[in-house]
């Protein structure tokens, strides 16, 4: 594909890093953005839904992406694409796994558990995608990844749908209204533990 975005390799392929990324539903987000004391915050939400920007989180550190939790194109629905993808990943390149990121959408278990799992591929383009996958389910039994926003990110990312394959090897997620906050370390040593 030759719309590609190359993973961040700036700090090596094995680096360390001290980061991690935070995933909630919209009624936690004041209270987790608070407590981990986030500098990034990305809201995955359909436009008719406002989310002020929580105290602490500076001008230009809050990406929104208007879109339905949708894999495939509905009847007056944003449907996520490659725009709404290449954004995430540049927002993922910016944070650069150092830090603390905030990730939520309505539930915290399909829009927002896809883009950190799209943020950490990218943060560690060395590490198997699977590994991330099993370090993502090992954190939230009811995170059930958007597909169409992974998809779009391994072809973005040029992963050859390993991407796609790591989160359908997840499993089915358990069943829930909103999923109970949750946090993933950036460190490839630390999802490796956890994978």
């Amino acid at each position: 594909m030759a719309d590609t975005i190359a993973s961040s390799q700036t700090a090596g392929p094995s680096a360390a890093k001290s980061g991690a990324i935070f995933v909630c539903p919209l009624s936690e987000v004041p209270n987790v953005v608070e407590r981990a004391q986030a500098k990034h915050l990305v809201t995955l939400l359909q436009s008719d839904i406002p989310v002020a920007t929580p105290p602490g989180i500076a001008d230009g550190f809050h990406l929104r992406l208007e879109v339905h939790d949708i894999a495939e194109p509905l009847f007056e629905q944003v449907a996520p694409d490659a725009t709404h993808v290449k954004r995430l990943i540049q927002f993922a390149e910016e944070w650069g796994g150092e830090g603390t990121m905030v990730v939520h959408c309505w539930a915290g278990i399909s829009r927002s558990t896809a883009a950190a799992f799209t943020s950490l591929c990218f943060v560690n383009p060395d590490l198997p995608e699977a590994v991330i996958a099993r370090a993502l389910r090992a954190a939230s039994p009811t995170a059930q990844p958007n597909r169409l926003i992974v998809k779009l990110a391994d072809d973005l990312l040029a992963r050859q749908g390993r991407m796609i394959r790591a989160v359908e090897a997840m499993g089915p997620a358990r069943p829930a209204y909103a999923a109970k906050p949750f946090s993933l370390q950036a460190d490839p040593a630390w999802l490796a533990s956890m994978g």
